[in-house]
């Protein structure tokens, strides 16, 4: 019933269509406060029942009445449980929403016609144009540059709660930028697109491995690193998406359940730590449902990795721990 506002404007689904597997969305509105950026990011939305009214407390306007302000193109009426089956059974694929175009053939040629996300070079277009920072909450403790591949707002909120202030620094950012705010340690975030089209990022966290300042990457992020460490990347024949995704925390054993949206994944061996440039990597966090590598973590320097979200919002918490884990590794350094 809640979420759905908070997934809309994820900037990691930007060109995505989304569909949702419950059957009645919009029933508790949008507000001023739960969006994750400034704008909606899917491309389309697919659903089974819209609500007519919403209900909420909190609310100040409707779902339907947002998406038209903003022009995103929507459909219900539909079985998405059915067409998420579909989706499981055949994987990701391209897709058209459309009540101007009418003609199924025309339709389907331009829908054939549009770039797959395989090479897609997104993360410029959901990046912030310009700086900005998210102060810490009470006592100021830490400061982290974090690099903008299409972060939510919620990553810095869980940080500002454990007393960190966070620089939010466009994409193309250089070594020189994130170390003028005079950083403890660096922060990779979430973001749309294929990781093997971000050569400019993954040179940058290389640099900042070799300077040895702490380093924390989410989702695209963790790519980001994996591709920095030396690992390849490959995409996903059906990705992971969803709030109820099973990961088991090879550190400590505990099963979590976890929130995902990622297309794309790193290809690192789950048995045994591998020696790259800097030191010894291992898997630290794998999906029980097909093996997926779902985070990595330096033994040689200060860094680790989670590919799913623990600043989820609306979302399982059961991963929120790993903020406090960020924290620490930047006080042992200090």
């Amino acid at each position: 019933m809640t979420g759905y506002q908070e997934t809309l404007t994820d900037p990691s689904y930007h060109r995505q269509v989304v569909v949702q597997t419950a059957p009645h969305i919009g029933n508790t509105g949008v507000n001023g406060e739960d969006d994750e950026s400034d704008r909606i990011w899917v491309a389309g939305y697919v659903v089974r029942d819209p609500a007519t009214r919403a209900s909420n407390w909190r609310a100040t306007g409707g779902l339907r009445t947002e998406l038209e302000r903003q022009g995103v193109v929507g459909i219900s009426g539909v079985d998405t449980r059915a067409l998420t089956r579909h989706l499981r059974e055949r994987g990701a694929m391209r897709v058209g929403v459309s009540s101007v175009d009418t003609d199924v053939q025309s339709l389907l040629e331009r829908v054939r016609q549009q770039p797959e996300m395989a090479g897609a070079d997104l993360s410029a277009e959901v990046s912030t144009p310009q700086p900005y920072v998210v102060q810490a909450e009470g006592e100021h403790r830490f400061t982290v540059a974090a690099l903008d591949m299409g972060i939510k707002r919620n990553v810095p909120r869980r940080l500002a709660a454990r007393g960190v202030t966070t620089h939010i620094l466009p994409v193309h950012s250089t070594l020189e930028d994130l170390l003028a705010v005079g950083p403890d340690a660096i922060f990779f975030s979430p973001g749309p697109g294929d990781p093997a089209t971000q050569d400019h990022p993954v040179a940058l966290a290389q640099e900042v491995m070799r300077r040895r300042i702490p380093l924390f990457g989410i989702c695209f992020g963790s790519q980001i690193l994996g591709r920095a460490l030396g690992f390849g990347t490959y995409k996903l024949g059906y990705g992971h998406r969803g709030i109820n995704q099973p990961v088991m925390d090879r550190l400590t054993g505990k099963v979590e359940v976890t929130s995902h949206n990622h297309g794309f994944a790193v290809d690192a061996p789950l048995e045994q730590a591998q020696q790259t440039e800097f030191g010894r990597v291992e898997v630290s966090h794998v999906c029980l449902n097909d093996n997926v590598v779902e985070g990595l973590r330096c033994l040689d320097v200060p860094a680790f990795t989670v590919q799913y979200h623990p600043e989820a919002a609306a979302g399982p918490h059961d991963a929120d721990y790993l903020f406090d884990r960020f924290t620490e590794l930047v006080r042992q350094d200090a």
